[in-house]
């Protein structure tokens, strides 16, 4: 089937629509939503079975929809309307939400249902919520409507409010004054929900030491109490505590209020607040002991007998210099345990997304602190490629891209949620080589050639097709499962007599291959094409970081994902390999 993708950007559910429809042969073009006109040259270029939007923020053109079927994926469970369907769910406690793929027609969200598919809710972020339960239950959905596209005598249900069983609504959109915190009488549960209902975008709007900023990322604490509500109690990694009426919660980071500009991104609470911040007492927690559910934690270590497990739930996946030096602390720690096999976690949402963009773009240097940053992932990149006294396997939960995959590459064995998606390339942000030691670690896996051309494809890549082609060593369970079946395969490593006969060949293998070419001249010559996107003529890098961290809107649709405009067919994972 010929299937156009229409989306506002490329964002995590479009890419693993994308992916899995490609997995299934399907033929594929992508187009962002930029202009009516745009859309309507894209149907008449690409000329689509169906047109398939899981991402937009206005309607499809009616010429567009009169002429082809479209299929909207909304957010919602049957009936829901409105473009803030996640929002209003958290934000209402509901128990169970769903997804509705509907046809589109003259009003929004009001057309035939083709399916709709729902899921319990989980007390989360709704970012998170949109990256796990949204997207499964949204693939579910638009398979489902794909087959009944041609099922013989199959209509879709119009949408009727007469019926009984029908819960959804029309909802207007969540504004700020929906969201707003008042302190004094919000407890600590209702404050993280507000929080929550907002993360990703917009963030929730309000004063913090009477400086208007959005706050991002809630998490609750149990211990330490504030005198008045809404007032700072203390920092830590990069967070702030903040007092409720019946306790505290931790708030990880801020954004200025006001349009784009320097430190007008999300970025740590404590850089945002600046003097602010370093006024308040440091709580700190050691990185390298067990989580303790009653405070929060984006760094922490557990031990099952002789498996170690090292987290590291940073937001976003991006990971800052400051957390790239706490990560190689802490996995230092775990080399000198008497353990057999450490398991890097990483964190729910995402394993890594390599260097922090966002506190990039707010340095006095972006260069400068991208040079710094850069060094600091390879530092850790090194200490796994170097580590002779434990197997170690990189557990990937949540998505990953650009320098993440390439650090989980690192480690002696890669294992993925069925379900991630992969994004191993970094032309997409500004052309850039890439480091973390790529051109030692991918060749490793798959070949000089063969890795070359997965670099250069920058597709989404499915964790069952990476590990098809060899990228990583498996594709696990899924997101309820994956945790569980990691610790059964790690005990199992760590109990397997032969274990020791396996860090013996490892450390003769990279032995070996330090004699063929050095780790540092890999880092070297990496780092020397690094220097030039930092501090070169080409200030593609700066320009492309700029507009990612402040959500500037493409001005026309990249040409690799724009088939029908390049003339250059989707190669499959399997072709690129």
């Amino acid at each position: 089937m010929r299937i156009l993708l229409l989306a506002h950007s490329f964002n995590s559910l479009t890419q693993r629509l994308f992916a899995e429809l490609a997995a299934r042969g399907h033929d594929l073009s992508v187009e962002f939503d930029i202009a009516d006109s745009v859309t309507e040259e894209a149907v008449s270029l690409f000329r689509p079975d169906v047109v398939l939007a899981p991402y937009l923020k206005r309607a499809i053109p009616e010429a567009v929809w009169r002429q082809v079927v479209c299929l909207v994926v909304h957010p919602g469970i049957e009936g829901d309307r409105g473009p803030s369907a996640l929002d209003w769910a958290i934000s209402k406690g509901e128990v169970s939400w769903g997804v509705t793929v509907l046809q589109a027609n003259a009003e929004m969200d009001a057309g035939d249902v083709w399916a709709s598919v729902e899921f319990p809710m989980r007390a989360a972020r709704k970012s998170s919520l949109y990256r796990f339960e949204v997207t499964e239950a949204a693939l579910r959905a638009v398979l489902l409507a794909l087959d009944r596209l041609f099922l013989p005598g199959f209509r879709p249900q119009p949408l009727d409010y007469g019926r009984r069983d029908l819960r959804g609504r029309p909802q207007p959109p969540m504004r700020q004054a929906d969201r707003r915190i008042d302190w004094e009488r919000d407890d600590m549960a209702t404050v993280i929900a507000k929080i929550r209902a907002a993360d990703g975008d917009p963030g929730l709007l309000d004063e913090v030491e009477g400086l208007p900023c959005y706050l991002y990322d809630a998490h609750p604490e149990a211990t330490l109490r504030g005198v008045a509500p809404g007032s700072l109690i203390a920092r830590r990694a990069g967070a702030i505590l903040r007092a409720t009426r019946d306790g505290a919660v931790w708030i990880t980071h801020l954004r200025l209020a006001g349009g784009p500009g320097p430190g007008r991104c999300k970025l740590p609470a404590t850089m945002v607040l600046g003097a602010r911040a370093d006024e308040l007492p440091e709580a700190p927690v050691d990185d390298f002991s067990p989580a303790d559910c009653s405070t929060w934690h984006d760094l922490w270590y557990e031990e099952d007998g002789t498996v170690a497990y090292l987290h590291f739930d940073f937001y976003n996946g991006a990971m800052s210099t400051g957390q790239c030096e706490r990560l190689r602390h802490a996995f230092a720690q775990a080399t000198r345990r008497p353990t057999r096999v450490i398991v890097l976690m990483g964190g729910q949402d995402f394993w890594s997304n390599g260097i922090d963009l966002n506190v990039i773009e707010a340095a006095e240097s972006p260069a400068d602190e991208s040079w710094r940053n850069i060094n600091a992932i390879d530092d850790v990149a090194l200490a796994l490629l170097t580590c002779g006294s434990h197997l170690t396997v990189a557990a990937l939960q949540g998505n990953t891209a650009a320098g993440g995959v390439f650090l989980a590459l690192a480690a002696d064995q890669v294992w993925a949620r069925d379900g991630a998606v992969l994004n191993p390339h970094y032309k997409n942000m500004g052309n850039l080589y890439g480091s973390e030691y790529w051109s030692y670690s991918l060749p490793r896996r798959l070949g000089w050639e063969a890795g070359q051309r997965i670099m250069q494809r920058r597709f989404p890549l499915l964790a069952r097709e990476a590990a098809k082609v060899g990228l990583i060593d498996a594709c696990l369970g899924t997101e309820g499962s994956f945790v569980d079946e990691v610790r059964a395969r790690a005990r199992a490593l760590a109990a397997d007599p032969g274990l020791a006969a396996l860090l013996a060949d490892k450390s003769e293998r990279r032995a070996s291959d330090e004699r063929l070419r050095p780790l540092a001249a890999h880092r070297a010559e990496e780092l020397a094409r690094m220097q030039r996107n930092f501090y070169g003529f080409d200030s593609s890098y700066h320009i492309a970081r700029y507009n990612f961290v402040n959500k500037i809107p493409h001005s026309w649709t990249p040409r690799h994902l724009a088939v029908h405009r390049s003339g250059n067919r989707f190669a499959s994972p399997e072709a690129a390999a």
